[in-house]
């Protein structure tokens, strides 16, 4: 019994996330969650380890962000090496893939971080027309 894996080959069809079976909805979701989106950006800068990567992260918890890793490295996105040390040591870092959606991320996320000024006076607007402070 041939217990290899054969390549994926193309489909018939083309991907389409606005539609709800499609797989690439899930990936869509790993990528752009909160979560993700900070994990891949930054990986971005280079291979970390599980702690150094959580301190970066600012805020997720170890629940979230090994969930996180365990998605994107489902996804092809990250690469999980364990080294054979005592302690055992993890390192993360992003294959072609990852890297190439984490440079479109990260375009975005300056994107968003040049112009918080815009966006922080379009909420103060909102709130003051709302009513909402």
């Amino acid at each position: 019994m041939d217990t290899t894996q054969q390549p994926l080959e193309a489909p018939d069809f083309s991907f389409d996330v606005f539609a709800k079976a499609c797989p690439s909805r899930g990936t869509l979701e790993h990528v752009t969650g909160r979560w993700g989106a900070l994990t891949l950006g930054a990986l971005y800068e280079g291979s970390l380890r599980f702690n150094e990567l959580r301190r970066r992260v600012d805020g997720v918890s170890e629940k979230m962000l090994s969930q996180t890793l365990q998605g994107l490295e489902r996804d092809g996105l990250v690469h999980r090496e364990a080294q054979p040390t005592n302690p055992p040591r993890v390192d993360y870092e992003l294959t072609p893939l990852g890297r190439g959606i984490a440079e479109r991320l990260l375009d975005l996320i300056h994107f968003l971080e040049g112009n918080m000024i815009d966006v922080m006076a379009a909420r103060e607007r909102y709130d003051v027309t709302r009513g909402a402070r």
